[in-house]
């Protein structure tokens, strides 16, 4: 039997790239799947309902069930049609997989409010409006699975994203709460952070030489590698696996770190902020986090 015999999966964002990696890899293991994208460009613009469409037909064509789905995630109510869709083409939803995105990089002091409400309405709107539609399937069937995309541009930090970061940290949270929220009714969320070379990593610039390389260290990361670790996680080998956030590097899994104390200092008679400057900063500095991107702490070559 096929690790995800029976089971019916909705992937947002699948006409190209990492979700179209995804929407395949789940057919392979026998699910039926809903393939949504609204076929804009890496920024959002335009629409189009071919990519959809044509990923549905490969899956088809190699002996799956799909559906394609254009409606957009940014929005209430086309949210809950993407939900709707994938119970009325199979009779049931049992995964969710927010993958929907555009960028708007920008440098935070030039960036725009649209630039801004743009990109936190795909990632973390979307993510929110999709998985809320979704939950009062997955409550009454008591199982159902969340994936969600993240990135270290949030779980660590880059330049020119703010928005596409504090989203993308925003999605982090959201799954954590999911999964606190949802465990009761036997329903999990994690998150997947995603190294690869893709459309939306493609806009990366290339102007300096530290900018150059590191798109060549992404173009040996295929979207495909991301591809089984969000099939294991929707499948009941993972029933026991929520509240966590991966990352995939090529050949390389991390799970990655929460936000814990690190050190703390304690004044019986309380402090002053006099008395923080002398004592405290100075005891707490030794682990203050250095203002780095995610290539600074994933320095090394994909394995």
């Amino acid at each position: 039997m096929k690790l995800l015999e029976g089971k019916a999966v909705l992937v947002t964002g699948a006409g190209g790239g990492i979700g179209r990696d995804f929407a395949l890899a789940m057919a392979a293991a026998g699910a039926k799947v809903l393939v949504n994208d609204i076929g804009t460009s890496v920024k959002g613009e335009g629409r189009d309902a071919g990519p959809a469409q044509k990923v549905a037909d490969e899956i088809r064509a190699l002996g799956g069930t799909a559906v394609a789905n254009t409606d957009s995630v940014a929005e209430w109510e086309p949210a809950n049609r993407i939900v709707q869709a994938a119970i009325d083409a199979f009779g049931r939803l049992d995964v969710v997989v927010n993958n929907a995105g555009i960028l708007r990089d920008r440098f935070f002091f030039n960036m725009s409010v649209e630039e801004w409400r743009a990109v936190i309405d795909v990632h973390l709107n979307g993510s929110f409006y999709v998985s809320r539609a979704a939950a009062p399937h997955f409550k009454s069937q008591e199982s159902g699975c969340y994936i969600h995309m993240t990135s270290t541009s949030g779980l660590v930090g880059n330049l020119g994203q703010a928005n596409y970061a504090a989203a993308k940290l925003g999605v982090a949270a959201l799954s954590k709460s999911i999964a606190l929220d949802m465990a009761k009714y036997q329903v999990r969320s994690n998150c997947i952070s995603p190294f690869a070379w893709s459309r939306m990593i493609g806009s990366i610039p290339t102007e300096t030489e530290d900018q150059r390389a590191r798109v060549e260290k992404l173009k040996a990361m295929e979207t495909a590698k991301i591809a089984p670790l969000a099939v294991f996680l929707a499948s009941e080998s993972a029933r026991d696996i929520t509240g966590q956030i991966f990352a995939v590097r090529a050949n390389e899994i991390f799970l990655m770190s929460q936000s814990r104390p690190l050190r703390s200092v304690h004044r019986a008679e309380g402090w002053t902020p006099e008395t923080i400057g002398a004592h405290a900063i100075p005891a707490l500095r030794a682990h203050f986090y250095a203002l780095e991107r995610s290539q600074d702490v994933f320095s090394w070559d994909p394995l």
